[in-house]
């Protein structure tokens, strides 16, 4: 999603595989089934090269505002988001904390090669990874070439998408800025969907005021563009005219 930068997750691999929460191993023609199969980065592999992945992944089920990893700690695993959304953030000296980014189904999280995590890590809403220890998947890599690739890949489309985005944070109106976290959040798909980022959250994200938010997701609701069935739902009843309110184009998506 908007991660301009590749995000930190922190497990040694012992954790990883012995962590109460982590879901059985993969059983063959799991990944097959997957709901991102075709959007993550392993959908370049073949289903020999998924089954070999599938030897070293493990699900993990994080609840609402699970932290994955604290800013500096060192980074032994990376992940797949499969449902829900991870927070990319930062602390500040003074205890505030500035969102950096979010990643949701489909997107990567992590360094192959491990490293000093620069930010933390959190769930907004409940949220199943793929996680996969770096030193594993760095082998994995080595013997399946295409993982490379799709990587490479996948940290450019992401930096495009930061482009993108700073684009709209420096001339972009309310209005647009709003919308296009809306169309974000909503995917492709239709129905009721969950909004991960509180107002002030979203005011801090998108650098405008709680109030000018609230504003903005009324002029929505009355123009009958969405609909907000609680705090933390919300439903896009027009997306043809989010999408024009957002000024972004549909190969110019943010997720």
């Amino acid at each position: 999603m908007f991660g301009g930068k590749q995000m930190y997750l922190s497990y040694d691999t012992q954790t990883v595989q012995q962590d109460a929460d982590v879901i059985e191993p993969n059983i063959t023609g799991r990944c097959a089934q997957c709901s991102v199969r075709d959007t993550a980065i392993c959908s370049s592999l073949s289903r020999n090269g998924l089954g070999d992945l599938q030897k070293i992944g493990r699900r993990r089920l994080l609840a609402k505002g699970q932290s994955l990893i604290w800013e500096d700690d060192e980074a032994t695993v990376i992940a797949n988001v499969l449902s829900g959304m991870l927070k990319l953030s930062s602390s500040a000296s003074n205890g505030s904390e500035q969102i950096l980014g979010l990643v949701g189904p489909g997107g990567f999280a992590g360094y192959p090669h491990g490293g000093k995590a620069h930010h933390n890590i959190a769930a907004m809403v409940e949220t199943e990874i793929c996680v996969f220890p770096s030193e594993s998947f760095s082998r994995f890599a080595d013997d399946h070439p295409e993982i490379r690739i799709a990587l490479l890949d996948r940290s450019l489309a992401e930096l495009d998408r930061l482009r993108r985005w700073m684009v709209l944070l420096g001339r972009g109106s309310a209005a647009e800025r709003v919308a296009a976290l809306l169309v974000d959040f909503a995917g492709d798909g239709t129905g009721l969907r969950s909004l991960p980022l509180s107002r002030g959250q979203i005011a801090e994200f998108a650098g405008l005021t709680i109030e000018t938010v609230s504003r903005q997701f009324t002029r929505l609701k009355t123009a009958g563009i969405i609909t907000l069935p609680t705090r933390d739902t919300f439903e896009v009843m027009d997306r043809d005219a989010l999408l024009a309110i957002s000024n972004l184009h549909h190969d110019q998506l943010l997720h």
